[in-house]
């Protein structure tokens, strides 16, 4: 018999087996990775089964990381950079993140001519006024908050990723958008490569980030902090925290695993 074809699922699965202690679910998705040669099953002395990733097992994951890591546009790119570079400070971070913000409206807003017409004068009621807060959607590229037990000691954080001037300066021309992104945290930051622009032509209450160096190989810098402002996290933005999954740090990628398991079969063999 052949094979089975493996999936994406069937990725994810081996992911999570890789990550955790190798307690089998004993599912269609282990069967199919088993008979793949994907997973080792392992039975101790005492009875206790496990888990582990074979050396095909681990050169899939690191095939797929290197697939995705070279379809990833220089945005995706520069902004997993920097998450790495939170995380690797003690901060828990999401991506793209779907928030509800809270703005502040600018003009009053009036009856519209057709209806005033329809209304008599005596019944005419007062010009309708827009409220002065409105609720809209905002998605910052990276949300993050410190790993910490004290609520006082989050300090949530905003950053932009602009890979571009071009994505920069539209993203300049929206000022609700930025207000959204202060409503919902402490600090706002932007970055971008050094060259994209200057400090001085961003806000002054944001601060500034830049990339020195290739996307692979560069460093960050710090140019301007951002201006800082209490923040308490409302229950809506604490929701969709705990609904959404947090990223996982690079650092412990398959391909180290892949040379020590390769040397443990050399030394077996």
């Amino acid at each position: 018999m052949s094979p089975p074809a493996l999936s994406r699922s069937h990725r994810s699965r081996l992911m999570q087996v890789w990550r955790s202690a190798g307690w089998p679910c004993k599912d269609a998705l282990e069967i199919d990775l088993l008979a793949a040669g994907m997973l080792d099953l392992h039975l101790a002395a005492d009875g206790r089964e496990t888990l582990r990733l074979s050396p095909a097992g681990i050169q899939w994951l690191a095939e797929a990381r290197q697939q995705n890591v070279r379809a990833l546009s220089g945005h995706d790119r520069l902004a997993q950079k920097f998450a790495e570079q939170l995380m690797a400070g003690g901060r828990i971070v999401w991506r793209e993140l779907s928030l509800r913000a809270q703005i502040e409206t600018e003009a009053p807003a009036e009856l519209p001519p057709a209806l005033r017409e329809a209304v008599p004068l005596w019944d005419e009621p007062a010009p309708a006024r827009a409220a002065r807060h409105v609720w809209r959607m905002a998605r910052p590229d990276l949300f993050s908050v410190r790993n910490t037990s004290v609520e006082a000691y989050l300090q949530p954080l905003v950053h932009e990723v602009k890979f571009s001037r071009a994505d920069l300066l539209a993203d300049l021309r929206h000022a609700a958008k930025r207000q959204a992104y202060q409503w919902l945290c402490s600090e706002v930051y932007y970055v971008f490569p050094a060259g994209v622009a200057k400090p001085v032509e961003i806000p002054a209450q944001f601060g500034v980030w830049v990339l020195h160096g290739t996307l692979e190989e560069g460093s960050f810098e710090l140019l301007r902090p951002a201006q800082h402002q209490p923040c308490k996290l409302p229950f809506a933005v604490w929701l969709a925290l705990a609904k959404a999954v947090p990223l996982r740090s690079e650092t412990d990628a398959p391909q180290a695993a892949l040379a020590a398991l390769g040397d443990d079969a050399q030394a077996a063999a």
